[in-house]
């Protein structure tokens, strides 16, 4: 008899935390501890007075793992709350990245199209390269990433996913 896997799931988790030295730690640690991946990390001072912050982390697994990592996350002393976007319904998602491609005659014109295209600014230029600027979501930063490969893809810079429900309310 066969025993059926649980599909792996993509969650984002908003973590509302105390802006003190060492909360990165303690959660990146709680991830290591347990075997669990980070395929995102970002973390941001979100109050007036810097008292708060929030991480923003994307990870894989199957629902009872994401279970067990937002409920270890939330015992955590400077954890204020632990927010699935993922199960939370309808959210926004996006990501800066820097892409650096070198080309010359037909490559760098095809490059400048593909970039208006996808709504990248030209942050730097020489004779014979582009560093794009694109804000999007991942799928969208994926996308222009492989296309620039086939011009030059010289080197990317990406900063993680942010993320926030929609609507009026603060989640």
């Amino acid at each position: 008899m066969k025993i059926a896997q649980q599909a792996n799931e993509r969650h984002v988790l908003n973590v509302i935390v105390d802006n003190e030295a060492g909360i990165l730690a303690k959660i990146s640690g709680l991830f290591t501890a347990r075997g669990y991946n980070i395929d995102s990390l970002t973390v941001a001072d979100i109050s007036e007075d810097h008292a708060i912050s929030r991480i923003t982390i994307v990870t894989n697994g199957p629902e009872p793992v994401i279970d067990q990592i937002r409920a270890q996350l939330e015992r955590l002393v400077p954890v204020h709350r632990v927010i699935d976007l993922t199960e939370s319904g309808a959210h926004v998602e996006r990501e800066l990245a820097l892409v650096k491609v070198a080309g010359k005659g037909d490559a760098r014109v095809e490059a400048l199209r593909i970039a208006e295209l996808f709504r990248a600014n030209v942050v730097d230029t020489t004779t014979e390269s582009f560093v794009f600027e694109l804000t999007g979501s991942p799928d969208k930063v994926d996308s222009f990433i492989a296309l620039m490969r086939e011009l030059g893809l010289v080197e990317v810079g990406r900063s993680g996913i942010v993320g926030m429900m929609r609507g009026p309310s603060a989640e």
